[in-house]
């Protein structure tokens, strides 16, 4: 039994084929996607999705942040980015995380949308670097 999974980019669709499961870095930790999952819409943090067929990981993505909706037969992310993770950079991360400290230090703490951005901009710089080291 599989689910279909697409993640899908500002710039293109990523990917579009069934997986056994899919896990996904939701906002509040890492979830598991099967076939016949409840329906929801989930916040995405900057991580790693990871597909399993035949109980192995058969693909990973970096993404770093954005939403999936997830229904019993499918499980799509719409991803602010997604990268195959072969391709993440250490270096990128560094170059992002440098600019979101710098974007952190002068938000407005008062404004709860900017500080909000500004911290998701820091994760997701950390978690670039940190599948970095294991890609």
């Amino acid at each position: 039994m599989t689910t279909a999974l697409e993640i899908v980019s500002p710039e293109k669709l990523l990917l579009s084929r069934p997986v056994e499961m899919v896990v996904i870095p939701a906002f509040e930790g890492e979830m598991g996607v099967l076939p016949g999952h409840a329906p929801m819409i989930v916040l995405l943090r900057g991580g790693t999705i990871r597909l399993y067929e035949n109980g192995q990981v058969t693909g990973e993505f970096f993404v770093g942040g954005g939403f999936a909706e997830v229904t019993p037969e499918r499980c799509t992310v719409l991803a602010t980015e997604a990268i195959p993770l072969a391709e993440v950079s250490r270096g990128e991360g560094e170059r992002r995380l440098a600019a979101a400290e710098h974007a952190w230090e002068h938000v407005d703490k008062d404004d709860v949308a900017a500080r909000d951005a500004a911290l998701a901009r820091l994760q997701s710089a950390h978690a670039m670097i940190e599948v970095a080291g294991v890609a």
